[in-house]
């Protein structure tokens, strides 16, 4: 039953994992001037670097029609805020277990949870870069929208989907160390598949169809809409979404599960 409820090691070791988040997020700053204020320095001063020179220097619009020199901004800074979340957790993901070689000895400790204390601090900054948008948004006067709530719910599946990669990708690095190389390069090739520097309108239909094959393509615009644009998700895609973001959850939980016990004699 445990290889198909992507929630279990969540929900039983609860405690252990809030416990390992908070060691990453402080040991992370451990020893720097700042500390933990460079966890919200760091977007402040992205979020300012964009504004100045796309929407100062460059004078870059997104789309068409009346808008401000922020916008540009703040759109790539939401769609940025996505993409980091993504990218953090699966580029950490390939040596999540050879760089906890001690765990794997202990018969007794959770493997399985390390994914989840990787989405743990990634979301742990992902929350702070979206503290800062929303400080940017009220200072520059932009509405805030009812719809920003359904936030949560449109980034479970993205979730969903990290955990279900992560599982798989932590087993493969073990066996396979070059996983780590290719999903740099994967990484690279999805930021610039996304809609992230460019608005999907801007490419041909025929064309931008096939940019939605990229997993974080349809949440980084369901993001910046019910964010920046006060519009509703799109409940039908994220239906779709989401079953497929379980079904790859639950089959990355089944393969780590399967191959877990050759991890001690590999490393």
């Amino acid at each position: 039953m445990r290889f198909f409820n992507p929630f279990l090691s969540l929900l039983s070791h609860y405690p252990l994992i809030l416990q390992l988040v908070k060691r990453e997020v402080i040991g992370r700053y451990r020893g720097s001037f700042l500390g933990l204020l460079w966890s919200f320095v760091n977007p402040v001063l992205m979020l300012a670097v964009y504004t100045f020179v796309f929407g100062f220097v460059f004078k870059a619009r997104w789309g068409q029609g009346d808008v401000d020199q922020y916008e540009f901004a703040l759109v790539l800074f939401a769609g940025l805020m996505v993409f980091n979340l993504f990218s953090e957790c699966i580029l950490r993901a390939p040596n999540l277990i050879l760089s906890n070689v001690n765990y794997v000895k202990k018969v007794i400790f959770p493997l399985e949870i390390l994914p989840w204390v990787a989405l743990g601090s990634a979301l742990f900054h992902t929350s702070i870069s979206l503290g800062v948008l929303l400080v940017f948004l009220a200072i520059l006067g932009h509405g805030f929208f009812w719809t920003m709530l359904w936030l949560p719910i449109v980034l479970l599946p993205l979730l969903l989907l990290i955990m279900g990669l992560s599982w798989l990708l932590a087993s493969l690095g073990v066996f396979i160390r070059d996983i780590g190389q290719l999903v740099g390069m994967a990484i690279t090739v999805l930021m610039f598949m996304s809609p992230i520097f460019y608005p999907l309108s801007a490419l041909p239909e025929s064309v931008s169809g096939y940019l939605f094959l990229n997993p974080i393509t349809f949440i980084v615009e369901q993001v910046r809409n019910i964010l920046l644009w006060g519009k509703q998700p799109d409940w039908n895609y994220l239906g779709i979404y989401s079953a497929v973001a379980i079904v790859i959850a639950c089959l990355g939980l089944f393969w780590f599960e399967k191959t877990r016990k050759g991890f001690a004699d590999v490393l």
